[in-house]
């Protein structure tokens, strides 16, 4: 995966296919942190309410997203 950095200078690339591209990447890229952090919250004892309120979102929300059968899911595809 190409560095964070060089998606965001291509993100403002005067070609919509480079710029496209770029925004993807680094959408996948800022879904994979999300998860990372809010499993990293959970092992530190964080509420699904904290971690709501960190990202700006419902408890419903994150719990749906984030919850242990969404997080167990994840580590076994690794």
């Amino acid at each position: 995966m190409k560095q964070a950095t060089d998606l965001v200078r291509e993100v403002g690339s005067k070609d919509p296919g480079t710029g496209l591209r770029a925004v993807v990447a680094l959408r996948r890229l800022l879904d994979q942190l999300e998860r990372l952090q809010v499993q990293n919250a959970r092992a530190q004892g964080w509420s699904w309410q904290a971690i709501a309120n960190a990202l700006g979102v419902s408890r419903q929300a994150v719990h749906k997203k984030y919850g242990i059968a969404r997080l167990l899911e994840t580590r076994r595809r690794r």
